[in-house]
Parts: C-alpha cells; sequence; structure tokens
C-alpha cells in the first residue's frame, strides 16, 4: 500500500500510469470488435477444438482475438518476428549495423525498416491464418479475391494499430508498451480460463472434472513463477578492475543467466510446428511422413520426440542468439580502451576468450531452464486426462513474459520514485 502511495502522490508517475491503464483498456476493446461476415461461433469453436494445432495455443498469446476473428486477431507476431530478424541483420548486414551505431539517427532508419518488414509479415500471415480458417469455416473463399483482400489489408492494419499503441506506451506510459501488451492479452486469458474450469464441475455426480488436476497446475505454475524470478535475476558478476588517477577502482560486468530472454522459445516454437502446420494447410493425403509430423511435430501431441526436439531447438536457438548479441572482443576491446583489465586475464584476446566461456556455461544452465519452464506445461497436460492446452492458466513461455514484464515494471517504478527523492534533495 506504500508503494501505491508513492506512485499515486508523484504527479508524473501517476500520469504514466493512469495513461498506460487507458492504452491497454483501448487495445482490450478493439480486440473485442469482430470483423464482419465470418460466423464467429464456427471460428471459436474451430480454434479451441484440438484440431487448431498450434493456432489455438498462438489464439491464447492474442487474448482470445484470433478466435473472435478480431481486427487484432494477428496480434503483435509479425512486429516480434521483424524486429528479431532485424536485430540479427544488424549484426550479419554491415550496413545495418553501421546504422546502429550512428546513434538515433539510425535508430530511426532500422525503426522504420522495422515497420515495413512488419506489414510484409502481417500481410503474408494474415493470408495463411485465413487459408488455413478456409478449410474448416465456409464462409471464408481463398479462391475470392475481392474477399480475402480486403481481409487481409483489415488483419494487416489492425496489427500496425496495436504496434502504434505500444509505442505510445514505450514513449507516454510505463516501459515497453509491447511487452505490456503481450503481458495483459496473457493476463486476460485468465478469468475465463477459470470460469471454464470451474463451469466443468458435476456436482451432482460428485466428478469435479478438470478442477482438481487445474488446481494442481496452479500451484505448479506459482513455483514455476517463483524459479522464472530467481533465474531472470540471476547473474555472474565479472570482476573488472579500472585504473584511475594512479589508484584501481574495483567494478563489476553482469552476465545475466537468462541471457537471451524469450527469443529462443520463440524461434523453436516456430520452427517444430512449421512442418505440421503446412500439413495441416496443405491438406495432403495421409502417408508415413504426413503422420509422422502430425503426430511428432504438433505442441497437441504430447510425444517424446516433440519434447525432445522442442527442448534442443531453444538450447541451440540460445546459444545461436547469444553468440551474435553478446559480443565478446567488443566487450574486451571497450574494457581496454576505459584502461580495465579483468584480474588475472590479460586485456585483448585473453579477456575476450574468458568472457566467452563464462558466457557458454551460463548459456548451458539459462538454456536448459529456458527448456524445462517451457515444456513442464506440456508434459503436465500430456498426462492429464481432463487438461487441454486451452486449459491452462498460463504457458511456460507466459510464464517468462509475465515474470519479465512485471520485474521490468517495477524497476522503472523504483528508478522513477529514486529519482524524484535525489531531485528533492537538490
Amino acid at each position: 500500500m506504500n508503494l501505491l502511495t508513492q506512485i499515486w502522490q508523484s504527479s508524473i508517475l501517476r500520469k504514466k500510469v493512469l495513461f498506460t491503464i487507458g492504452i491497454l483498456i483501448i487495445y482490450r476493446i478493439l480486440a473485442q470488435i469482430s470483423i464482419p461476415g465470418v460466423d464467429i461461433e464456427a471460428v471459436r469453436g474451430f480454434f479451441s477444438g484440438e484440431d487448431s494445432g498450434i493456432f489455438g495455443i498462438y489464439s491464447m498469446l492474442t487474448g482470445g482475438a484470433m478466435e473472435k476473428f478480431s481486427l487484432l486477431m494477428m496480434g503483435l507476431a509479425p512486429y516480434i518476428n521483424a524486429s528479431i530478424i532485424m536485430q540479427l541483420m544488424t549484426v550479419v548486414i554491415p550496413k545495418f549495423e553501421a546504422l546502429q551505431q550512428e546513434g538515433e539517427a539510425g535508430q530511426k532508419k532500422i525503426n522504420l525498416y522495422t515497420r515495413l518488414l512488419t506489414v510484409v509479415f502481417a500481410f503474408g500471415q494474415s493470408y495463411g491464418v485465413l487459408y488455413y480458417i478456409s478449410r474448416n469455416i465456409t464462409e471464408i473463399d481463398i479462391t475470392n479475391i475481392s474477399q480475402i483482400l480486403p481481409l487481409m489489408l483489415t488483419i494487416t492494419a489492425g496489427s500496425l494499430l496495436l504496434v502504434w499503441l505500444g509505442e505510445q506506451i514505450t514513449e507516454k506510459g510505463l516501459g515497453n508498451g509491447i511487452s505490456l501488451i503481450i503481458f495483459a492479452s496473457i493476463v486476460s486469458n485468465i478469468p475465463s480460463i477459470i470460469s471454464n474450469i470451474i463451469g466443468s464441475v458435476e456436482s451432482l455426480t460428485g466428478n469435479t472434472g478438470k478442477l482438481i488436476p487445474f488446481a494442481l497446475f496452479v500451484a505448479l505454475t506459482f513455483v514455476l513463477i517463483i524459479a522464472t524470478i530467481l533465474a531472470t535475476e540471476g547473474q555472474r558478476k565479472i570482476p573488472v578492475n579500472y585504473g584511475t588517477g594512479g589508484q584501481s577502482v574495483a567494478s563489476s560486468l553482469p552476465i545475466r543467466v537468462l541471457q537471451a530472454g524469450m527469443i529462443p522459445i520463440i524461434f523453436a516454437l516456430s520452427i517444430v510446428t512449421f512442418p505440421s502446420v503446412i500439413v495441416q494447410m496443405i491438406g495432403t493425403d495421409t502417408n508415413a511422413i504426413t503422420t509422422f509430423i502430425s503426430q511428432n511435430l504438433n505442441p497437441n501431441s504430447g510425444t517424446i520426440i516433440f519434447f525432445a526436439i522442442y527442448a534442443t531447438l531453444i538450447m541451440f536457438f540460445s546459444y545461436f542468439y547469444v553468440s551474435i548479441v553478446f559480443k565478446t572482443e567488443q566487450i574486451a576491446e571497450n574494457i581496454q580502451k576505459r584502461g580495465g583489465f579483468i584480474p588475472g586475464y590479460r586485456p585483448g584476446r585473453e579477456t575476450a576468450e574468458h568472457l566467452s566461456t563464462v558466457s557458454f556455461r551460463l548459456n548451458l544452465w539459462g538454456g536448459l531452464f529456458l527448456a524445462i519452464v517451457a515444456i513442464i506445461p506440456m508434459i503436465f497436460t500430456t498426462f492429464s486426462d481432463t487438461l487441454t492446452p486451452q486449459d491452462l492458466i498460463v504457458s511456460g513461455s507466459g510464464v517468462i513474459i509475465i515474470v519479465g514484464v512485471v520485474l521490468d515494471l517495477i524497476r522503472k517504478i523504483n528508478d522513477h520514485l529514486a529519482m524524484q527523492d535525489y531531485d528533492k534533495l537538490k
């Protein structure tokens, strides 16, 4: 209560909080507006069924916007994919790397390219989703360009609008707007899931249905949240000494355990489910290959092969992404330029090798943790006779997103309050 009082007493912070809440309310209202011309009940029934595959899980990440055939049905997926690709391109392509080093002007150009790439992804992904839905919903004729093109343009515009709302939160509100919108999408599913679970209780027969396994999963979710908080805050501090005025000043270089965040899970889930999505979209004749894909590369299958491939890909992309983003040679060079050194290691190449070794070891535990958190909810539903992936109060990836957003929000609020107290002392 004391923290809430401090937030409310700070005029600047109060405005930021109210602005953020207002934008999130607008987002949730827009998410309820369905695109006309389609049987919404049929779409909802499809996405809640077992045949929805990866799209059913994806609908949960959009706060149910996809199953409502909403204006915002694609959510922020196109923007997230575009951002990740642009981030990789700034490392791989020298032109984009030079833009990143130009400061604010270069960042504006990168943001422009990211938005243009978002349009391309949103337009292409909207066609893919509509094509898949059209195989199950007769109102959508994928061959009718006069019908399908307006739908694609509307869905694309919805994604761009959502990106704009997120940017408004970033500029005028609290924290990272994109992350907060994803957080709101995940949390908004919780009341409906709880309501469905409670509604499944059959009091007349004494059968509690999904209630008991759901309660067990809620307890498991709290355990995962605590573990994720510890892992997110976990870091290895590398001691660094700087020579200043003939004296040595001790400092440290923190390297987090979860250096890659959510990105390995996003990459891994996209890759492992891509063959299954293609098979479901094309609808090819059943053979040994399509049967294997449907049974083992589907998040709803719950096979050991899927879990093994999924976990392996998460580990691989964890190393892959960190190896690109965490530039040990550049960090070692910066330490040397500032007159610093790591005790026991020579400046330059030896320092870079030491940082690479530490990063590699932390990545092992970080990637393993991400894989475990991502898979545990899936394993739980596999061995549960009543729960389905749609019944989970939050997925493993959702736990990581929620913890990351809440911790980042707390840091920003505390930093603002600390700065306010500092200004009062001046």
